[in-house]
């Protein structure tokens, strides 16, 4: 009895050990994550804080910051499922409302986003960042008025200058929506006063200006600008706007031609350039501006359908090719499966899809839990326009290996192209959150 007694108490002292030990470690590996953070490197951090969740699953401050690290790779739709998490196991924690509020906007649900801010200053009254992001959600919303007292909040509460100065200038826009150009003026003049170094808030006074008939002065706001951006193909439109509102018919051309030259898809420039072309009794080429202004981009005349943005097979292709197949040697096995895995990879290379194909048909039947085979035939079948097939040959692939990467990435970059952004861009999470870096490349290109 006395033996079993201290074999007890002997288990119990390992148990507590080892609970201790694991503790630690996932203490130590959080710390990795908020070291990497510092130091910029998100893709180390998220995986830091991966380890650290794997070893402590209800520690609320690794789903946190590992959201905020994927919130830094623009991942938004991975760092909404660590905010939630977070929010799961620690009701009240206002900052997780605020960043997933946050990254709800990045991917324009902005009336979610709201009730997350909404929340954020339930539990922290005096939080100016939380008033500034729902002013910010509420302009989108084209709820100006409510968005102005959140900006003028900002304003009053002690915050930083740089919170303070996006309020100035986000109530000015604001003002200038509800065209109140007096306002807007004033909030403008007060964001260049704390910053005269931010191109935009000239441009934007500028504007204002331009509106209440101070064409003087908006040339002068809209001189600034330039100097500051010289790339603002808007601003040199405007500053030929207003020239042209005094009849300064060549100066106007001058900065028509900038806008047009930063940006040849500006029809209003050539619209301007075209009057004033005429103006000048130059009627030819002001009939070949004015043509320009009416037939460049103009859905009216032109029934073509074009794609922009999204993952189109060129595209698809040209992303999927960024994947090697697995470098290491595998052991060689009585069936020989290894053996026709790697002819078909040198088929492949060797533009022979069929008998790849063939290939990896009979490594899978020889080995029917061989990841990679399902993966590259996968890959293969891709290339060759079979998405649907290759989604299936993903998605095992995943099953026999649920911490495979590359195939995460295929499928979600497939996914895509077909038309499921959201399913896509979660495999694509899953991807970089796994280890594969090239995932926040696509990530951050299409999912936002």
């Amino acid at each position: 009895m006395k033996k079993s007694f201290l074999s007890l108490c002997f288990l119990a002292a390992v148990l507590s050990v080892s609970s201790t030990y694991a503790q630690q470690t996932a203490s130590e590996y959080f710390d990795i994550g908020v070291n990497k953070s510092k130091s910029g490197d998100f893709v180390g951090a998220s995986q830091a804080y991966s380890t650290a969740i794997a070893m402590n699953p209800d520690n609320p401050s690794s789903y946190f910051n590992r959201g905020l690290a994927k919130q830094q790779l623009k991942d938004h739709r991975g760092a909404i499922l660590d905010f939630d998490k977070t929010i799961d196991l620690d009701a009240k924690n206002a900052l997780a409302y605020l960043f997933r509020g946050k990254s709800k906007g990045e991917q324009e649900d902005h009336r979610s986003a709201l009730q997350d801010y909404n929340r954020t200053i339930e539990l922290s009254p005096e939080d100016a960042l939380a008033y500034l992001y729902r002013g910010t959600t509420r302009a989108k919303l084209l709820d100006y008025r409510r968005a102005i007292e959140d900006f003028t909040k900002v304003i009053e509460l002690k915050t930083e200058d740089i919170n303070k100065f996006q309020a100035y200038y986000s109530r000015g826009t604001c003002k200038l929506r509800l065209e109140d150009f007096t306002g807007s003026i004033a909030d403008f003049t007060k964001a260049i006063d704390m910053n005269p170094k931010r191109s935009q808030t000239f441009a934007s006074r500028g504007f204002s200006r331009l509106k209440i008939n101070d064409f003087t002065g908006a040339i002068k706001d809209f001189d600034e600008a330039i100097k500051l951006n010289p790339e603002d193909s808007e601003s040199f439109y405007n500053r030929g706007f207003s020239k042209t509102k005094i009849d300064d018919f060549r100066g106007a051309i001058n900065d028509f031609d900038k806008s047009i030259t930063l940006d040849p898809q500006n029809v209003r420039a050539y619209y301007g350039r075209g009057f004033c072309k005429s103006k000048l009794n130059n009627q030819k080429d002001a009939i070949n501006d004015l043509t320009k202004a009416i037939e460049v981009n103009n859905i009216n005349i032109d029934s073509k359908v074009t794609y922009s943005g999204r993952i189109n097979k060129n595209i698809l292709d040209e992303l999927r090719n960024v994947v090697q197949e697995k470098g290491k040697i595998n052991e060689f096995s009585d069936d020989r499966s290894e053996a026709f895995y790697s002819r078909s990879v040198a088929r492949f290379k060797n533009g022979d899809s069929k008998g790849s194909i063939a290939d990896l048909n009979k490594s899978i039947e020889l080995n029917p839990t061989y990841a990679e085979a399902y993966f590259f035939r996968g890959f293969v079948r891709s290339a060759t326009g079979a998405q649907k097939e290759a989604l299936q040959d993903c998605s095992n692939a995943i099953k026999l290996n649920p911490k495979y990467g590359e195939a995460f990435y295929v499928r979600g970059i497939i996914k895509h192209a077909l038309g499921d952004d959201n399913g896509g861009c979660y495999d694509l999470s899953r991807a970089g959150e796994l280890g594969y870096s090239a995932a926040y490349n696509v990530i951050r290109e299409y999912c936002n």
